[in-house]
């Protein structure tokens, strides 16, 4: 299977089976991350693997209506960039988060991305001080996003590259 293949069939996955995620394709998940380019390559994302039932249950809220998933959850790999590091935390967290997806649905594993950066909680704070009082990271760490992880209870359908590819969307030259 090619990489293109991989992205073809990449979905995001909301329902799981409540299975376990093996350990080593969980390692190989943050690996994937791990292995991100950055700018300068300066590193400025951390990770913080949350495993603990009770924290995805409280961590569900994060976003309205956006995180349920969350309670389903084998796991979830927040990603935040350390903002001392580099201007392009967004951009550097950004990558890490789309290897991570990758990865997960090549190795069987559903995800889904829970965008966490300007988005209110369900609490009305936003969802990053919603998940720095949970998680307990400091504040020269910014929260990019959430990659729910568990195993799926059903895999969506991939995309058709003709579907989506159109003349309207790829432009060659000039715009």
């Amino acid at each position: 299977m090619t990489l293109l293949d991989i992205m073809k069939n990449r979905r995001s996955v909301r329902n799981y089976t409540g299975q376990e995620i093996p350990a080593e394709k969980l390692e190989m998940i943050i690996q994937a991350g791990l292995l991100s380019p950055t700018g300068k390559n300066s590193k400025p994302w951390e990770f913080i693997v949350v495993r603990n039932k009770e924290t995805l249950e409280k961590m569900s809220g994060c976003r309205t209506g956006a995180a349920n998933m969350l309670k389903g959850a084998d796991c979830a790999i927040v990603v935040l960039g350390d903002t001392d590091k580099t201007d392009t935390t967004i951009e550097d967290g950004s990558i890490a988060l789309a290897n991570m997806h990758l990865m997960a649905d090549s190795l069987g594993v559903g995800s889904c991305w829970i965008q966490g950066r300007l988005r209110p909680a369900s609490d009305g704070r936003t969802t990053e001080e919603y998940l720095r009082e949970i998680l307990g990271y400091g504040e020269k760490h910014q929260l990019i996003a959430v990659l729910s992880l568990g195993m799926p209870e059903k895999k969506p359908e991939g995309y058709v590259l003709p579907d989506i590819y159109s003349s309207e969307k790829v432009h060659f030259d000039k715009f």
